[in-house]
């Protein structure tokens, strides 16, 4: 089996604990408007590897991986798109190096679809874009209703979980949206850690590059005060729902 691959790192340290080997795969069928990798859309760009490549890839720097508490981050694009990849290189990486496995997703798949890959799965990196079905559809051309059925799913499976949002002022940072989002995720279990990604423009360029418009130049990155304030509201709804959502 072979996946297509857009590009990897070998050092990761933001994809989820210590130090990391991250595999971006190709293809994705959320076209956010704020997404700063727009050139990992197409499905039929990238480079096919196959699990052993990708494995040779990996091995130079495993011990480096295995001291700081690290491992194996798969993300994109939507890596769930290629489940049956994603699950025989998590599978090999624990059978032939013992690596931590985390998959940075949307969470847009239907749960059965990513079954298999969820068993071999440590650490569910889940990127919530926004609890309104509109304004969800206005942000990523996609309904929000399958990436809850798989959080549902994640959460019944028992796959400990980083929840992670991108916080843009006047599309994400309403108190309403941000009261929604707290209670959703005080809903699920095993949520480990809940991070706020303050909007950027880094990835503009790319964008520009590929001849697509930018619908955002006129937002700013969130200020400090704002990021607290998210995080407030976020955190007072989630604990006002976990206590009875997960004796």
């Amino acid at each position: 089996m072979k996946g297509r691959i857009h590009s990897m790192e070998t050092f990761g340290t933001l994809d989820g604990p210590g130090i990391r080997f991250v595999l971006f795969l190709q293809g994705c069928a959320l076209q956010c408007r704020y997404c700063h990798n727009p050139d990992t859309w197409d499905t039929s760009c990238g480079k096919q590897m196959t699990v052993e490549e990708v494995l040779a890839e990996i091995e130079p720097y495993v011990d480096y991986y295995k001291f700081s508490g690290g491992g194996i981050t798969v993300t994109g694009g939507e890596p769930t798109l290629q489940a049956p990849f994603v699950a025989q290189l998590f599978q090999a990486c624990k059978e032939r190096f013992g690596l931590h496995t985390a998959l940075d997703s949307s969470g847009f798949c239907e749960p059965e679809h990513a079954k298999e890959l969820l068993s071999v799965t440590d650490l569910i990196l889940l990127d919530i874009k926004h609890m309104d079905a509109e304004r969800h559809v206005d942000i990523t051309s996609q309904s929000n209703e399958r990436i809850h059925r798989f959080a549902r799913f994640a959460s019944d499976q028992g796959n400990p979980m980083w929840i992670r949002h991108v916080l843009v002022p006047g599309w994400t940072d309403d108190e309403e949206h941000l009261r929604h989002l707290g209670a959703f995720i005080g809903s699920l279990k095993h949520v480990e850690k809940v991070e706020l990604l303050p909007y950027h423009q880094m990835g503009v360029y790319k964008w520009e590059q590929l001849g697509r418009p930018y619908t955002l130049h006129d937002v700013e990155p969130p200020s400090k005060a704002s990021v607290e304030r998210a995080y407030a509201i976020i955190e007072a709804e989630r604990h006002h729902t976990l206590p009875s959502q997960q004796e």
